[in-house]
């Protein structure tokens, strides 16, 4: 281990602090350390972490109550085409796998089925990922729903009504259409 090794870890990017912020301070630090991989910018990060629910009461209480309408609201937006589907094939999976494994079991494994609709739910994630760049964190896309799959989905909800600047709902056909102002030539 007598080799030194250039790498530099990633600054820390404090909750309250913007990524432009960041690398700013990156590439100050950048030209002190001599370090030429600091100036590039770290990709986009999830706008909340997996266990932030509490810090939006409206989803968390939604993702508890009603998980499936959350899914399908994030299905809409990511391309399913429809709200419906996505929602009812979430509700049907959840409902089916936990009356099925609660059958078996007695009773003793009440909530682990509906985890296994994680790999229906994995698909979307990873399209929520693609779409805005974002890392595949805190661990992959079916190890996140298959241990937070309630956390999961209320994480994708929120980063989705982040990136559309919404501060009440995930509605993407509610857009405002301005026309432009008459523009004349003289």
């Amino acid at each position: 281990m007598g080799g030194h090794s250039g790498y530099r870890p990633p600054p820390y990017i404090p909750l309250g602090q913007s990524d432009l912020e960041a690398v700013e301070e990156v590439v100050q630090s950048s030209a002190t350390a001599h370090a030429p991989s600091a100036l590039h910018p770290r990709p986009p990060q999830w706008s909340s972490g997996i266990c932030a629910c509490f810090d939006d009461m409206e989803s968390c209480f939604i993702g508890l109550v009603c998980p499936f309408y959350l899914f399908g609201k994030n299905a809409e937006h990511l391309g399913s085409g429809t709200f419906m589907g996505p929602c009812t094939t979430h509700l049907i999976f959840w409902a089916l796998m936990n009356m099925v494994c609660c059958t078996l079991s007695d009773g003793v494994l009440l909530g682990l089925p509906g985890c296994f609709i994680a790999c229906y739910a994995c698909g979307y994630r990873k399209t929520l990922r693609t779409m805005y760049n974002l890392p595949e964190a805190p661990c992959g896309d079916f190890v996140s729903h298959f241990f937070c799959h309630l956390c999961a989905i209320c994480q994708e909800y929120r980063e989705i009504r982040e990136r559309l600047g919404a501060s009440n709902s995930v509605d993407s056909n509610s857009a405002t259409v301005v026309a432009p102002t008459l523009q004349t030539m003289k």
